[in-house]
Parts: C-alpha cells; sequence; structure tokens
C-alpha cells in the first residue's frame, strides 16, 4: 500500500530533492533523505503543518531545502533515483530516518545529541538524522 500519493511531477522533484541533497550518501543516504521529505508531508506536525504534497514540502519557506537555489537541483531526475522513490512511496523504511523531520550535514564526525530542541535519531554518511519529541503529536 503506497504511504503517499504522487503526481509524476512529484515523483520527480522528490527524486532530485533526493540527489541534490544526498547522492555523496549513496542510495541509502538518498533514501534516508526521501523518506524525511515524505515524513514531513505525512506528519501534519511541528514546523510541517499545512504541507499537502512533495511539492510543498520540497519548497517550503522557511524551512525547505537549500539544494532548491543550486543549479543541480534542477537537472533531470536519473532513473536509479526514481526507483529509490518508488521504494520509499511503497512503504520502505530505513534507520535513522525512520521517524526523522529533519537532517543535516553538521561537517563534523559527531551528531549533537539534540538540534533545535528534537533528538538525534542517528547518522548515516555526511548527515544526522533528528525525530520530533513525543509531545509534538506526530503521525509518522
Amino acid at each position: 500500500m503506497a504511504r503517499l500519493r504522487t503526481t509524476p511531477y512529484e515523483r520527480d522533484l522528490l527524486a532530485r530533492l533526493m540527489r541534490a541533497e544526498a547522492e555523496s550518501d549513496g542510495d541509502v543516504g538518498m533514501l534516508l533523505v526521501g523518506m524525511v521529505g515524505i515524513n514531513r508531508v505525512v506528519s501534519d506536525c511541528s514546523d510541517f503543518k499545512n504541507l499537502y504534497d512533495i511539492e510543498d514540502m520540497v519548497y517550503q519557506n522557511p524551512g525547505g531545502f537549500e539544494a532548491i537555489y543550486y543549479s543541480y537541483f534542477y537537472q533531470a531526475a536519473r532513473k536509479n533515483e526514481l526507483n529509490l522513490v518508488d521504494r520509499l512511496l511503497e512503504g520502505e523504511r530505513f534507520e535513522p530516518g525512520t521517524y526523522a523531520l529533519w537532517f543535516y550535514n553538521p561537517y563534523q564526525p559527531t551528531c549533537p545529541a539534540q538540534w533545535w530542541g528534537n533528538w538525534n535519531s542517528g547518522r548515516y554518511g555526511e548527515h544526522c538524522f533528528y525525530m520530533p519529541l513525543p509531545s509534538e503529536g506526530c503521525n509518522l
């Protein structure tokens, strides 16, 4: 069962975002970034209330993604990234991103235990992942 319904345009948009944000971390890194994006759309909590689709999530301002400001994001999605998106849309989930709503590259070997008050759920490659506090009432 699909976790989130999307249009072909949104599928392409998510694939491009995943590549632009995490290509250096390989397929798993891109899957984790994509999962954070989908989590933001389905959670309806915290900074992500009133996001209704992938496009809202990608271009959220403030709070969106830095990658949209660079030309690499606007290059065509490749088959591999589109296949990764399909896996996420069908419901595959991966730690440490299963419940994460945020990620960032700390440019250091360790991840802070908290980032903007949210708890670290783990690290993969260059990125630290953070999940909301239970008090946020997120539906993930």
